[in-house]
């Protein structure tokens, strides 16, 4: 149970008869840049590996802590 070939075939003619052609080829190829502005982003940000940066870098002495003391000084 789908949409047949006849019924998609409707479809279309009243679509374009409401938005007229021209508006559709626009609208179908900014929809077309869209997609792959898309898929080119998706692909760079695969192929860059990741990047350290001094701000992602946390320098300083671990640590244990119990937590009835963390608990004191919340207090």
């Amino acid at each position: 149970m789908g949409i047949s070939p006849m019924q998609l075939l409707i479809i279309l003619v009243i679509v374009a008869l409401i938005f007229g052609t021209k508006k559709l080829r626009n609208m179908g190829g900014d929809l077309g840049g869209a997609v792959k502005g898309f898929k080119k982003a998706m692909k760079d940000e695969d192929a860059k590996p990741l990047e350290k940066k001094e701000s992602d870098i946390i320098e300083g002495k671990a640590e244990k802590v119990d937590a009835s003391q963390e608990n004191d000084k919340n207090k």
